[in-house]
């Protein structure tokens, strides 16, 4: 499923591992995982059970602050996110797409930097496939 938010790949490789490579591969492509929510944990601590499901949080430092000279309210978009989680014994992996953002934000200037940044998420997202 992709459309102009969401950017998605299905594999039948465990989650654990796809986790992980993900944020190996993270630092090869000059980002940095900022965070790494782990939904399940923090819904646990509130009796509330539910499959694993990670938010990932990503950054690039030079790309973020290029956007920022051009629209400080782009940071309200600000890290670039994955989504890593089960469904019928796969492992789903979506990423909320940087190219949305120009289009949230048109007259920004904003398209070449969210499409430089979205592909190389993409391949980030692939090679952890």
């Amino acid at each position: 499923m992709d459309n102009k938010l969401v950017y998605t790949r299905i594999t039948d490789k465990p989650f654990g591992a796809v986790l992980e490579k993900l944020e190996k591969l993270v630092p090869e492509y000059q980002f940095r995982v900022l965070a790494n929510h782990d939904v399940r944990a923090t819904l646990a601590e509130k009796g509330i059970e539910r499959q694993p499901l990670n938010i990932i949080e990503v950054c690039n430092a030079s790309f973020a602050d290029e956007a920022l000279k051009k629209n400080e309210l782009v940071s309200l978009f600000m890290p670039c996110r994955f989504t890593i989680y089960e469904k019928d014994g796969r492992t789903v992996v979506n990423l909320a797409r940087p190219s949305m953002i120009a289009e949230m934000m048109p007259g920004a200037g904003l398209e070449e930097i969210a499409g430089d940044v979205e592909k190389t998420l993409k391949k980030i997202m692939d090679a952890a496939l």
